[in-house]
């Protein structure tokens, strides 16, 4: 029952494939901008498609949203989503979103520690719990029949958590362990310094966990107060996925959510601003065996119109391992270009979106004395998508961006985060449909367009650790990002 590290869980949103990163247009707004393009959602996008299950949306009177999907399956994945993360915390409280997360499970004033484990236990159930520079998720997934105590049970751990003076020193020492695990895994380490590095002194620079002597001093007052200012109706969502019945649901969540706050009269706390700023940070360690780089530009936020097609131009990128025992064949180019060279021994691309910015890059690990070709190749193929990208790439791309997307909502788990991430994010959940038919409106015209708007003669992030020698100087990496004619 104990919940992931908060950044192993973030983590998600670097996933190349992940159906996050989608615009919603507003209400009966049927016509999508991309780029500098203009398009219209395909009859498809409008229909209801025969065997798939609706997701049905009902609020309640403080603002709490309630979303639903019953595919009739016996099992379920009911949770809250909250528009709260670290993103919403200043240098002082840095790290109380997450330390909050941990203690949820720590006893409420009618359930002690041992009693909602042998409960969850005792239901065949699983209750889980992550963190993320937006949003803190608590989720069950249980029987259908139990559907009524898992959610009773997530609203007391939000609504009645004891906050007792023992647990939070207890797990105070659990979250320094997990800040020491967490440096070893270095992936996770250059993701930070690169958020630390493009947003210098705003929110989305700092860390999720926190720094050490922040987790050393919050104290009860700090995780009442978190609760108090954020933990309000118009921020949550309470979704659903598998075997559940929306009415029941909305009855449930009526009964034990109505009496949430909702907004207050001076409105809820504004999101805080965060600007991107292209530089660099190099951790260098020539003990280390094998450099571990990340490079990106500012992308856009969840909504922008943008999005879908920078989405297929880091399907065009790709990933590869040299694990995998491929690469030659691929439909990546760079993925052909790594593996036929001995570049590197692994990259992937990313596009992590936020509410108003994101990043759109590449993490790759390699060689010290291959780190200047590998980066030498990554600005090329870059430069390749803003300016001669084919309509075969593109479509191939297309085409495993939609398959991925299919891929990872099997099972009860990932619809209900796809439903509760998208009603935060969007206001609704967007059909498959509507998702399917606006991939399929990109062609390459788009790619360039909306490539070069990000990442031509743009100044990167750059966030580098280990035997970093070669790494090539910032401003010739600056000099890269734009294609000289010979």
């Amino acid at each position: 029952m104990a919940a992931p590290t908060a950044r192993l869980a973030a983590r998600r949103l670097f996933l190349p494939w992940r159906p996050r990163l989608l615009r919603s247009p507003g209400p009966g707004n049927r016509c999508v901008h991309v780029g500098t393009g203009r398009f219209r959602v395909s009859k498809a996008a409008t229909e209801v498609v025969l065997n798939v299950p609706e997701t049905r949306v009902s609020p309640l009177e403080n603002g709490l949203q309630v979303a639903s999907e019953d595919s009739g399956l016996s099992t379920c994945t009911v949770g809250l989503w909250i528009d709260a993360g670290s993103r919403y915390e200043n240098e002082k409280n840095n790290g109380t979103a997450h330390f909050l997360e941990h203690m949820a499970f720590k006893g409420t004033k009618k359930r002690s520690q041992l009693d909602l484990e042998l409960e969850i236990e005792n239901m065949g159930a699983h209750l889980n719990a992550y963190t993320s520079r937006e949003q803190t998720v608590y989720y069950a997934k249980a029987f259908s029949k139990d559907l009524p105590r898992a959610v009773e049970i997530l609203a007391d751990i939000i609504q009645n958590s004891t906050l007792g003076e023992a647990e939070i020193e207890r797990e105070r020492g659990v979250i320094l362990r997990e800040m020491q695990e967490v440096e070893t895994n270095l992936q996770e380490v250059v993701f930070d310094y690169l958020h630390a590095t493009a947003y210098q002194k705003t929110a989305l620079g700092r860390t999720i966990l926190g720094p050490t002597e922040n987790i050393k001093s919050i104290n009860r007052n700090d995780l009442v107060e978190y609760i108090t200012t954020h933990y309000k109706g118009p921020r949550i969502v309470l979704a659903a996925a598998g075997g559940v019945c929306h009415d029941e649901l909305l009855d449930l969540a009526k009964c034990h959510f109505g009496n949430l706050p909702s907004a207050p009269e001076g409105g809820l706390p504004p999101l805080p601003p965060c600007s991107f700023t292209g530089s660099e940070i190099r951790i260098r360690d020539d003990k280390m065996p094998l450099a571990h780089l990340a490079i990106a530009v500012e992308a856009a936020g969840w909504a922008d119109p943008d999005t879908i097609p920078l989405m297929v131009a880091n399907t065009l990128i790709g990933n590869w391992d040299r694990s995998f025992g491929g690469g030659v064949n691929l439909s990546s180019k760079l993925a052909q270009i790594a593996c036929h060279g001995n570049l590197c021994h692994s990259f992937q691309s990313f596009n992590t979106c936020y509410t108003d910015t994101g990043l759109w890059g590449l993490y790759m690990v390699c060689e010290p004395s291959t780190i200047q070709d590998m980066v030498h190749f990554v600005q090329r193929e870059w430069i390749r998508l803003c300016t001669s990208i084919t309509e075969n790439e593109v479509a191939r791309a297309k085409n495993l961006l939609k398959t991925n997307m299919l891929l990872q909502l099997d099972g009860s788990t990932p619809i209900c985060e796809d439903i509760g991430r998208q009603m935060l994010c969007y206001k609704r959940r967007i059909p498959i449909p509507e998702l399917e038919a606006r991939i399929e409106a990109i062609d390459a015209q788009t790619i360039r367009e909306v490539c070069t708007k990000y990442i031509y003669d743009k100044h990167p992030a750059v966030a580098a650790v280990g035997p970093i020698e070669q790494l090539p100087e910032y401003n010739k990496i600056c000099s890269g990002m734009y294609w000289r004619r010979e």
